[in-house]
């Protein structure tokens, strides 16, 4: 699980990386669940992106991991 922070910037929680489907700025970041959730957090996608690889897979490496999502910009 990765912690993100709201937007308030303050108050945090944590979100299971493997439901992550894609992440978007717009110009806030939302980050899209497979549950079809949507979550708007402070931190950047590609912050995001490189939490994720921290966090690693034991069954996949972490090139796998980033190419699992899939980051929007405008």
């Amino acid at each position: 699980m990765i912690q993100v922070t709201k937007l308030n910037k303050r108050d945090t929680f944590w979100i299971n990386e493997n439901l992550i489907e894609f992440i978007e700025e717009t110009p806030d970041t939302v980050i899209s669940l497979a549950t079809g959730r949507k979550v708007i957090v402070a931190e950047s996608a590609a912050t995001l992106a490189q939490m994720v690889r921290e966090v690693g897979c034991p069954v996949r490496n972490a090139a796998a991991i980033s190419s699992d999502i899939y980051v929007e910009s405008d």
